[in-house]
């Protein structure tokens, strides 16, 4: 663990992320930093690298692990690597709404955190970044025409590959900066994302149909080295956590106000929405199933985190 004096017992906790400089999240991540800076008499100052200069995911938590990092921003499939729980939102067709997903985490979110702290870590902040829908340059609305589509996958992210799989498609995994480019190539014609990343990564520039199907709910977490954590004050660690779950829970209202901004504007720019009837979605629910069931269990999501997601789900449905 390695921490940057700034003073009598203070300490930086530096974090990377892929988040570009001036984006709404790096604005308000930079708004707890200097709240933490202020609260804590200079004790404790949280310095981020934007914009992915820090490298790759695995490059990051090499560089956290042996101290040049305290810690990073992750998407789900991301912190899978450092525990495959923080998937466990994220399982695809399993949430309809936002409600639902309100309802679960207020019940789960402490389970999922004590997830984080086995594996060595402590997430200060956790937020929905919104429900990811599959985008398409051709109209998929049903099982067989989603396996004549050459759908793209993040490098590395199981859960999105087991999921199409058990539709019957093979995916092509692609890191996230070359979509954009293989749309335009055809390497790949669908690609899965929220409305609003849609717009900021100018998907939607190359593709023209929604299928109007939440696939799976996109999650991203603050996770910081637990020495490194564990090293500050109690009363600076308190600090770190409310400013950071404030800083999170704005993030996350905007995501909301954004993708319901970006939705209307898709379909203002000509992205026709593809809309699926009951039984359409019986059939997706299906598939949903059996990718759950391989995503639990061995080397995967806790059989118990998924059982309380469950019946957590089951009460909100009720």
């Amino acid at each position: 663990m390695t921490m940057v004096a700034l003073g009598a017992n203070a300490a930086t906790i530096k974090i990377a992320t892929i988040a570009p400089d001036g984006t709404a999240w790096m604005k308000e991540m930079r708004a707890a930093a200097e709240a933490v800076k202020t609260k804590t008499a200079d004790r404790v100052e949280i310095k981020f690298y934007p914009g992915g200069v820090m490298g790759d995911n695995a490059t990051v938590l090499r560089k956290i692990k042996i101290g040049q990092l305290q810690g990073a921003a992750f998407t789900g499939g991301e912190a899978a690597a450092i525990t495959p729980d923080a998937n466990v939102y994220s399982q695809p067709f399993q949430f309809r709404s936002e409600d639902e997903v309100d309802k679960v985490r207020a019940k789960v979110d402490g389970q999922l955190k004590a997830s984080f702290e086995k594996a060595g870590f402590v997430v200060p902040g956790m937020a929905g970044g919104g429900f990811a829908y599959l985008f398409s340059v051709n109209d998929i609305h049903d099982k067989d025409t989603l396996k004549a589509a050459k759908v793209w996958v993040p490098q590395g992210d199981h859960v999105a590959e087991i999921a199409f799989k058990s539709a019957g498609v093979t995916p092509i995994p692609l890191p996230i900066a070359d979509v954009y480019t293989s749309l335009q190539t055809g390497l790949i014609d669908a690609a899965a994302s929220t409305t609003a990343g849609a717009i900021a990564f100018q998907w939607h520039t190359k593709v023209r149909h929604m299928l109007d199907l939440p696939l799976m709910y996109v999650m991203g977490f603050l996770a910081v080295d637990k020495k490194a954590f564990d090293a500050l004050s109690v009363d600076d660690r308190k600090t770190v956590n409310d400013e950071v779950a404030a800083a999170f829970a704005r993030i996350e209202k905007g995501a909301r106000a954004d993708n319901a901004q970006a939705r209307t504007a898709l379909q203002g720019q000509g992205v026709a929405v593809t809309p699926q009837n009951a039984e359409q979605r019986k059939a997706w629910d299906a598939i949903g199933e059996d990718a759950r069931k391989n995503l639990t269990g061995a080397g995967g999501i806790s059989p118990e985190l998924a059982a309380a997601v469950n019946k957590s789900l089951e009460e909100a449905r009720k």
